[in-house]
């Protein structure tokens, strides 16, 4: 059996919930290959859990992505990548391996973390990463801040962002709302430049859901590497990463990471897509 190749081009999250660690236990558990390319690595105080960001040198991040574009990537994620500079060799990565599908996770803070990584990073992806996403995953500020119209507030909000995300050149727009949006359920909305869809599940309570973002972000490109079409990557991501917040566990005093592995163990409630 030949497995599919995922690369992310990312972070790492020295605790292990989020980032680059997320992407490879979501590709592991989605069946295919996962390479990294590394972009910086994100340390916490262990007294005060505040991130510490680390870029790594540029020309090694070029040695990590041509060793992994030399075995023929079936598909690329973005995470974190901390600089116009690192935007833009992301961007002649994904030109240059061939693929179709793109995942962009359009990482703007640090969780938890209120400075954005580089106030010239939202142009930068606009003009550099957006063109090329088969699908975008932005929260509900990093939505705001693609669409220069503020923070969403409601689900008309939220439609108008994706309008505007669309119209920049990313292929499919979803934005995360999840518990933080003011409605009754966990919900996402997809845009595919047709039709709006909300994706919506029961909200879960536990707080522990460090890397649900990154998770859903690579389950969707796992999904899409494996044939899947979009509408079908992002619902069984949605499930993916309800289940791996809902099964949650507290780390330490500070961070509770997402279970990856959930699903599979636990099950995943079912995804209710209605057409908005």
């Amino acid at each position: 059996m030949t497995l599919k190749k995922t690369l992310t081009i990312a972070g790492s999250d020295t605790s292990a919930g989020a980032g680059m660690q997320a992407d490879l236990k979501a590709f592991q558990e989605h069946g295919t290959y996962g390479m990294v390319a590394l972009t910086v690595v994100v340390t916490m105080d262990p007294s005060t859990w505040s991130h510490t960001v680390t870029p790594l040198p540029t020309s090694l991040l070029q040695q990590q992505i041509d060793t992994a574009l030399s075995t023929g990537v079936d598909a690329i994620k973005t995470g974190m990548l901390a600089s116009e500079e690192i935007i833009q060799i992301a961007s002649d990565a994904i030109q240059k391996s061939g693929t179709d599908v793109v995942v962009i996770d359009p990482v703007m803070v640090c969780k938890g973390e209120d400075e954005v990584l580089n106030p010239g990073n939202t142009e930068a992806m606009i003009k550099y990463l957006l063109p090329y996403a088969t699908v975008v995953t932005p929260n509900l500020f990093e939505a705001g801040q693609l669409a220069g119209t503020g923070t969403p507030k409601t689900i008309e909000e939220m439609k108008t962002a994706a309008v505007k995300i669309h119209e920049l050149g990313a292929k499919n727009v979803v934005i995360k709302g999840g518990k933080a949006l003011a409605h009754e359920k966990a919900v996402d909305l997809f845009y595919d430049g047709q039709e709006f869809r909300l994706l919506e599940t029961e909200k879960v309570g536990s707080t522990y859901n460090h890397g649900a973002g990154c998770t859903f972000a690579a389950s969707i490109c796992a999904n899409l590497a494996n044939g899947l079409s979009v509408t079908e990557a992002v619902i069984e991501a949605k499930e993916f990463v309800t289940a791996a917040i809902k099964h949650g566990f507290a780390l330490n005093d500070f961070v509770g990471p997402v279970m990856h592995g959930a699903k599979p163990r636990f099950g995943a409630p079912t995804v209710e897509v209605t057409t908005v």
